[in-house]
Parts: structure tokens; C-alpha cells; sequence
């Protein structure tokens, strides 16, 4: 199927939906269809960043779906209107979570795929969007009995025309336990060591290390908490591990161990260069 010449519905116009529907305009012929909050559909269509807002006849015009909602409303979006859909169209979450949004869709015969871009700001809503938000960022797919070689191919052309450089197939499971220590795990990081009451001297103290390890701190708190929550088990995992290397680091220092320190140290070291070669 061709997704370069057809018409591609867009829910939820936040910065990633936002940023498909720019990307589709720019890159492609595709005609773009946009569902959101009436003001935020009104305005996307009014400058241009969709072609025409969804309703229950048109979407079936679409043969390519994109939901771009938190995990819980995603889910929801797709159990009421899933009867609305073209038989053939495929359906493609974008959320940060997908065992939980693919054990939920309640129409097994949907052609629905997982999908997550590996793309992001610290800001968010449509005013932040933009068309290059993808270029040279990775797109994940998880496996699928409708993701056929053929399928993939066509998907493979259309996500690379709109910008990104990598598809990535995984299972749903990959997926959550890799994202828990990439995405997930970084958040919190970044928001813990930001709580610091030294961090409101940090002006005339700070170079790129503090500006790196903040630049996540400020969330979404409602999507990231639900994220989290859905996720937990592998989060929990992963500050387990944190947990014992920084106790590990603290264990050291309290007992003026320096060897033991510089030995951590170099381990953390070695594991950055041994990724930094891949």
C-alpha cells in the first residue's frame, strides 16, 4: 500500500501528532485528517497543519491512523471508534507504553501496530511541532500478525520519507523493559537531582554536565505518571540497579575507599566507550 498518496488520519494534535501531520504536508501528498479538542482542530486546520477534521464518515477515507493520545485515552479512542475505520487501514499508536495499549484493544481483527518515534522536546503541545521533529530519529514498530514483509516495506518508505533514519521491530516486552532505562528511567533521574536545594545556585556554577542531567526534569506530570505507572515493573527493576550503584558510590566514600571508588568509576568508564564504539 502506497502511504505517500492517501489520506492519513492524526488523533490527538500535541507536539508528536502535530508534528506527523507537518511532516505528512511536507514530505509526502498525502491528505492529512486531524481529531483534538475543537479549538486545537479549528486552528490546525486554519493554518494548514491538517486538511480536513475527522468525523465518523471521513476517517473511512483513511487508510493509515495514527494515535497520538496518553495510553489510557488512547485505548479508549480506539474501542469506540474502531467501527468507523476502513477494514484495511492501519492502525498505529504513538504512545510511550505498548503492552499495555496492545493487551487492551478489544477488536482483535484491527490491523493494529505498536508504534513509538524516538523523538521529543521539552515542551510540548501543537505551537511546539514541527515538521524536521523526526529527521534522523529512530521509529519503533513491535511485532504484529499484520505486520506482513510487504507492509513493513511500505511503512519503511513512508516513515524515511518523513524524516526518520531507523525502523526498529521488537516485541511489546522489548520495548517497555529497553524504554524503562532509555526514557523512563532518565525522567526521574533528572527530575530527582533537580530537587536539590543547591540546584537555585547553580547560575555562574554550571557547564554542560548539569544542563545535560536537567534537561529532561521538567514533565508532563500527568503523562509521564501514567506511563510510569503502566510500566512499573521494568521501572522498578531499573532503580533497583540505580539504587545499588549509587549506594555503592555512597558505601565508598563513607568508608574513605578509594580504590573501591576509583574501581567504579572506571567500570562506569569503560561501559560508556564500549557504546560509544557501537
Amino acid at each position: 500500500m502506497n502511504f505517500l498518496n492517501t489520506g492519513i488520519a492524526v488523533i490527538g494534535l500535541g507536539l508528536i501528532g502535530g508534528s506527523f501531520c507537518k511532516a505528512i504536508k511536507k514530505y509526502t501528498d498525502s491528505k492529512v485528517y486531524g481529531f483534538d479538542k475543537d479549538d486545537v482542530a479549528e486552528k490546525a486546520l486554519k493554518e494548514n497543519v491538517i486538511d480536513f477534521k475527522i468525523n465518523n464518515d471521513n476517517i473511512k477515507n483513511c487508510k493509515l491512523i495514527f494515535v497520538a493520545l496518553y495510553p489510557c485515552l488512547t485505548v479508549e479512542y480506539i474501542n469506540e471508534n474502531s467501527g468507523y475505520f476502513d477494514k484495511d487501514a492501519v492502525i498505529i499508536d504513538l504512545c510511550g507504553i505498548k503492552r499495555y495499549v496492545s493487551d487492551n484493544i478489544k477488536n482483535k481483527d484491527l490491523k493494529f501496530i505498536g508504534g513509538h518515534p524516538m523523538a521529543g522536546k521539552e515542551v510540548g503541545g501543537l505551537l511546539n511541532s514541527t515538521e524536521n521533529l523526526f529527521v534522523n530519529a529512530s521509529m519503533i514498530l513491535t511485532e504484529s500478525n499484520f505486520l506482513s514483509k510487504e507492509l513493513l516495506e511500505n511503512l519503511t518508505i513512508f516513515f524515511k520519507t518523513i524524516g526518520f533514519s531507523n525502523i526498529e521491530v521488537c516485541s511489546k516486552e522489548k520495548h517497555d523493559r529497553v524504554i524503562a532505562y532509555t526514557s523512563e528511567l532518565a525522567h526521574i533521574l533528572s527530575n530527582a537531582y533537580i530537587k536539590s536545594p543547591t540546584s537555585k545556585f547553580f547560575k555562574g556554577f554550571s557547564a554542560g554536565s548539569f544542563k545535560d542531567l536537567t534537561r529532561v526534569a521538567k514533565v508532563n506530570g500527568a503523562m509521564w505518571t501514567e506511563i510510569f505507572m503502566l510500566n512499573k515493573d521494568y521501572i522498578l527493576e531499573e532503580l533497583d540497579i540505580l539504587i545499588k550503584n549509587l549506594t555503592d558510590v555512597k558505601t565508598a566514600l563513607q568508608n574513605n575507599n578509594e580504590k573501591e571508588l576509583y574501581n567504579l568509576l572506571e567500570e562506569g568508564t569503560k561501559i560508556k566507550e564500549q557504546l560509544d564504539e557501537q
